[in-house]
């Protein structure tokens, strides 16, 4: 099912949360939507599924349903905490959103029994959910939020508790997940490697408002904005440019160390990450600094000469 909101507004007292937010999501797309801390992505998915007050429209596959309570949009939520019940096992936790709508035992209990096969948990179906890791549980999480058959399901920063490996395994799965069943999906994250891991699309949101919209390639080859750009992780932005105005921004690849480059500096940083060192050099005659990928060992505080490829320039606008 498609989702889209026109003007989109969220006010907590005289704060204003969301500011007039227009999107549109196409039926079946795995949409990101990214921010830092206090963006309005939470309070933007909230709105969505009614959690919170908010006015504008909430049309899913053309029906407006605004004026719905949350319990009777078709919507499905996922949480970081998971929320599953500990005094019920894993089967009845995923059946517990089929058995409110009023469906039979045996055929809710044979929607979670699939569910749980999906997610990779088959065997799982008798144990007690609190005895479950907090990978089994976000499975099982996911899972009860599927098997409602949700037009819509959004996760709001659900791998936020796992370390660094579960999580890149988990969004995998998530995505693969939701794909295969064509569920129209949107996930809230302040993370830029989440949000382009996930998403078909993707939105970054500043001070309530939608910044830029875009496929990952397109938001990373284009972010328009300084700000923009620093929250997905450009490495290098000059507001100055390079003596050709600015602000621009630098991919990795467009600077190297090279004797005799037409820049030079002093290695104020250098890190040994994935079988390379990652550089920062502060440039001479200036407060700019630039990052970049290099084989070779550089001493912090040595001096360097850089080359720049100014075609892969990237313009910016404050």
């Amino acid at each position: 099912m498609s989702l889209s909101v026109k003007d989109l507004t969220v006010t907590y007292g005289s704060t204003v949360a969301l500011d007039s937010v227009d999107l549109t999501i196409a039926t079946g797309e795995r949409f990101a939507i990214m921010g830092s801390s206090g963006s309005g992505k939470s309070s933007l998915l909230r709105a969505i599924a009614g959690i919170v007050p908010s006015t504008g429209s909430v049309i899913i596959d053309g029906v407006d349903v605004s004026q719905l309570p949350t319990h009777q949009r078709p919507i499905g939520l996922m949480f970081q905490d998971y929320a599953l019940f500990p005094h019920m096992n894993v089967v009845d936790n995923v059946a517990y959103g089929l058995r409110m709508q009023g469906i039979g035992r045996a055929e809710r209990l044979a929607r979670a029994r699939e569910l749980l096969d999906l997610v990779g948990l088959a065997d799982f179906e008798s144990r007690d959910a609190g005895a479950l890791s907090g990978g089994e549980q976000q499975r099982v999480a996911l899972a009860r939020t599927l098997a409602p058959e949700p037009s819509v399901v959004m996760f709001d920063e659900p791998l936020g508790s796992l370390d660094f490996a579960l999580r890149e395994s988990l969004l995998g799965q998530i995505r693969q997940i939701v794909g295969n069943l064509g569920t129209t999906s949107i996930y809230v994250t302040h993370d830029r490697g989440e949000a382009f891991a996930f998403s078909d699309r993707m939105a970054v949101l500043v001070d309530g408002a939608v910044a830029r919209v875009g496929s990952p390639q397109e938001v990373w080859r284009n972010p328009e904005t300084v700000t923009v750009a620093r929250l997905i992780g450009h490495p290098n932005i000059l507001p100055e440019g390079l003596g050709t105005g600015g602000p621009v921004s630098l991919p990795l690849e467009a600077v190297s160390h090279a004797e005799g480059g037409s820049h030079s500096g002093v290695v104020v940083d250098a890190t040994f990450t994935d079988g390379r060192y990652l550089v920062t050099v502060s440039l001479d005659g200036s407060n700019d600094r630039l990052t970049f990928l290099t084989n070779d060992r550089l001493t912090i505080e040595s001096s360097v000469d850089l080359a720049v490829d100014e075609t892969q320039t990237i313009p910016l606008t404050l």
